[in-house]
């Protein structure tokens, strides 16, 4: 929505209406606010939030922040000078309108009203509860004896009701780790498809360089050659031998060669690594190295890793692999149960880091502390306890897990995560793959804004 459109929108409607950003930038007004402050739409404009109101900076910044990413209206005070120098003490209802991306800041409308005139909303509102309640009593009063009559035949629609939810319940989780587990296939197989393609390509670039190389070693023998039957060629001869610089190119071009070899190598690696990633050949039980099911997931998630900008920061991978035996298990379903962890940790990692930035930015603490933040970084171990069991540890230092959520990590659909990031499903079927499929144990440490660490221990041999 633009200012224009706002105006159009706000021009009709009694209640003061704000259009401001994310920043706090007053985009624009409608009549009853201009009437409530004393202010013409023109001096509005030019000012922010933060300039009409009594409330410290921070405090309006985080209300207008909870605004942009919030899908509902989100209440909140001000207190707001008028133009004669009094306050007014507003209650405020913000609803994004255009949330936040990396190209624009987001547009929130501010609803404004009154304490005084809410206070009398708040008494009519009071009065009408009173009746409503009276008429409920009422209600009340006449179920409570319909119960009575009825209790024996309640008490079996109860118990059956509970019986049908929790097996709506259990059929709805299990429909949904159906989807999950075709989501993964798909990616498997969408993996497998894109290696096989970029693979073919490859190999025959590959062969190709052997040839390449071969013919220009040749050709760089018959120019050798010519120079010395014919050191004084014609000046046409000449002029062209300079214009190109010949001298160079018989340096350079065979090391040219050798990082065309180079690159191809790396390709190569990357599509080992996605065919060990998607495994569409390993759906069952098979002896297999953890560790490449483990490389394949990193390299799969390379793009996250390397960061983008300030919000998004290149993360430190540190592997402290043990020496393992090959592990039967279902690999497919282990390189799930990583991809799910890992993605957790930089999301935990994302979060943790954009918040400090975000808090040393505010206080306005020097550059050089900035350098002081601590650097993102994932620990992955891996070890042998004993003759029959394995575990794996996936640690980071992002913002941890608040003590008061430990007893529902593994629930499925909960989510700490805003909408569209996550479902809730990802440690609820690490948990599942782990511990009913593979007869393993599943566990997590965490200290909130400092680290988490999540455990696998799976027997080596699963039989």
């Amino acid at each position: 929505m633009t200012p224009e459109h706002f105006l159009e929108f706000a021009r009709v409607l009694p209640e003061p209406l704000l259009l401001v950003n994310s920043d706090g930038q007053i985009l624009a007004t409608n009549r009853p606010v201009t009437d409530m402050l004393g202010l013409r739409r023109q001096e509005l404009q030019e000012k922010k939030i933060f300039d009409l109101a009594i409330e410290p900076h921070h405090k309006i910044s985080a209300y207008l922040k909870a605004c942009s990413r919030s899908r509902a209206m989100v209440l909140g005070s001000l207190t707001l000078y008028n133009s004669h120098g009094k306050t007014l003490v507003c209650r405020c209802q913000g609803a994004v309108i255009q949330p936040w991306s990396e190209e624009s800041l987001a547009l929130i409308l501010l609803r404004l009203e009154e304490r005084k005139a809410a206070n009398i909303n708040f008494v009519l509102l009071t009065k009408k509860i009173d009746e409503l309640a009276k008429e409920i009593q009422g209600r009340k009063q006449a179920e409570e004896a319909l119960l009575k009559a009825n209790q024996e035949l309640e008490l079996r629609v109860e118990e059956r009701t509970t019986t049908l939810k929790q097996t709506l319940k259990e059929l709805q989780l299990t429909q949904t780790h159906l989807i999950q587990s075709e989501k993964m296939s798909s990616l498997g197989q969408m993996v497998a498809g894109v290696a096989h393609e970029i693979n073919n390509p490859i190999n025959f670039i590959q062969g190709n360089l052997t040839h390449t190389e071969q013919y220009i070693e040749n050709l760089l023998k018959l120019l050798e050659k010519y120079q010395a039957y014919y050191p004084n060629p014609p000046q046409e001869i000449q002029d062209i031998r300079a214009a190109i610089d010949v001298d160079f190119i018989v340096e350079d071009i065979i090391q040219v060669i050798n990082s065309m070899r180079l690159g191809t190598k790396r390709i190569e690696a990357i599509v080992k690594s996605l065919r060990n990633f998607s495994r569409l050949d390993e759906a069952e039980l098979k002896a297999v190295d953890i560790h490449e099911g483990i490389d394949s997931t990193l390299m799969v998630l390379a793009h996250r890793l390397e960061g983008k900008d300030y919000r998004y920061p290149e993360i430190k991978v540190i592997k402290q692999y043990g020496k393992l035996p090959n592990i039967t298990c279902y690999p497919c379903k282990l390189n799930q149960v990583f991809l799910n962890l890992l993605t957790n940790a930089i999301d935990a990692i994302e979060d943790s880091f954009f918040s400090d930035n975000c808090s040393m930015l505010n206080s306005k603490i020097a550059e050089e502390e900035i350098g002081k933040i601590k650097k993102p970084t994932i620990c992955i171990t891996t070890e042998i306890l004993d003759a029959k069991w394995i575990t794996i540890t996936v640690a980071d230092n992002g913002s941890g897990i608040e003590a008061a959520l430990h007893s529902k990590i593994f629930n499925p659909f909960f989510t700490t995560k805003p909408v569209g990031k996550g479902a809730g499903l990802g440690l609820s079927i690490s948990y599942q793959i782990i511990v009913e499929e593979h007869g393993g144990y599943l566990s997590y440490d965490s200290i909130p804004m400092k680290e988490t660490k999540f455990v696998i221990k799976i027997p080596i041999n699963k039989s």
